[in-house]
């Protein structure tokens, strides 16, 4: 376990935590209410991107100086501010204290517009930026440059095994109003990215099912109707071997690790560990798999593939297991094989629409967005082409 210290007297600004995989939505901007926690408690996951200020707009920086930060595609600005910042839970910090000129927000809490808003309470220096306004997680971000990491004896944090991830509550993709989970649209518009770029602009074909609700409306706007096709199939742990052209794998939420399986398949769609970010790994035999990815140590699974596609484990659990009930209403009565629960799961008031900001980010920062028909849908998406079913 790990104790964050300032850095500049070595007092301990955080309880013992164990690192995590970054969640897929760290980053995202969601609508104007109050929204949770980003970290669960006893956890910390770090940005391995720069981050905070300066910011520099993408004209005074140039296509060769981004792609040498890992972005490709233009985007409105980059940070130059340092790597490696750390999330924490609210709840989690301690020894600090806010500093009110820096205490600004859009509306309903803090954001973090003016940098570091939290100073170590024993020495004054600035640590940390706390963010709990409306539209953001909410998170406390440890300032690499300020803070030290501190090996403590408590008792660690264990990695769930694939097998126990089953047993952990899943995501519901809707939530009890009737709108659609944000977590799901974070993650699956990362995912999108992903399957775009190893699907190779082939058009990919999904069956029915909760897959195909959350990523049929996308694959069709975005890709070519015509032949070659390639096919979408869900892999993970607890599935029979598919074969298909692209398989759907969950990702391990502790370590990151996408599962591996037996599918044969060209591109797998596996699960990623909510902990690790581990992939789940399953020998498939296929050019690229979708995979899951370990929560907890954000590895990706093992597919013996050309590539991996992660998904966020809670999503790809509930779609991979939760096949009975369907995404989006049902005219007519209950058909066969679906049955009614006490009470009934809530049914989204609109069809499932991706997350625009967060699937640019992720496709921007993939080196296959400078293939021209790649590139061509970033712009689309970029330039809000009306037809896209995208929010935002």
């Amino acid at each position: 376990m790990i104790v964050f210290t300032c850095a500049g007297c070595d007092a301990s600004l955080t309880l013992p935590v164990s690192n995590v995989a970054l969640p897929a939505h760290a980053h995202q901007k969601y609508g104007h209410e109050l929204l949770p926690v980003l970290m669960e408690p006893g956890t910390y996951a770090v940005n391995p991107e720069p981050s905070g200020p300066p910011w520099r707009r993408w004209e005074k920086i140039g296509a060769e100086e981004a792609e040498a930060r890992g972005v490709y595609a233009p985007t409105y600005a980059l940070s130059y501010g340092p790597p490696g910042a750390v999330a924490v839970a609210l709840g989690d910090v301690r020894g600090t204290v806010l500093i009110p000129e820096r205490c600004d927000g859009l509306c309903c809490g803090l954001d973090s517009r003016n940098g570091p808003n939290l100073a170590c309470a024993q020495c004054g220096h600035a640590v940390a930026t706390l963010i709990d306004d409306c539209s953001y997680w909410q998170v406390v971000w440890l300032d690499p440059r300020a803070v030290r990491l501190l090996d403590v004896d408590a008792p660690a944090r264990r990695v769930l095994s694939w097998e126990e991830l089953r047993e952990q509550p899943e995501r519901p993709p809707v939530e009890p109003i009737g709108a659609w989970s944000p977590v799901w649209e974070a993650a699956v518009s990362v995912a999108l990215a992903h399957l775009l770029a190893a699907s190779g602009g082939a058009r990919v074909v999904v069956p029915d099912g909760p897959v195909a609700d959350a990523f049929r409306p996308a694959l069709d706007a975005l890709l070519p109707a015509e032949p070659p096709t390639r096919s979408l199939a869900l892999a993970g742990p607890g599935l029979p071997a598919t074969v298909t052209d692209i398989a759907l794998v969950p990702q391990h939420p502790q370590t990151g690790e996408t599962w591996s399986s037996g599918t044969v398949t060209d591109i797998a769609l596996v699960p990623q560990h909510p902990q690790t970010g581990e992939t789940w790994s399953s020998g498939t035999v296929t050019d690229i798999a979708l995979v899951p990815q370990h929560p907890q140590t954000g590895e990706t699974w093992s597919s013996g593939t050309e590539a991996a596609v992660p998904l966020a484990a809670d999503v790809w659990m509930y779609m991979a297991f939760s096949r009975n009930r369907r995404l989006r209403p049902a005219s007519g009565g209950l058909p066969d094989g679906v049955y009614r629960d006490d009470p009934p799961p809530p049914l989204p008031s609109s069809p499932f629409r991706l997350d625009r900001q967060m699937f640019l980010h992720a496709l921007a920062r993939l080196p296959e967005v400078r293939q021209p028909w790649l590139r061509a849908v970033y712009d689309d998406v970029q330039d809000r082409r009306s037809n896209l079913p995208f929010w935002w």
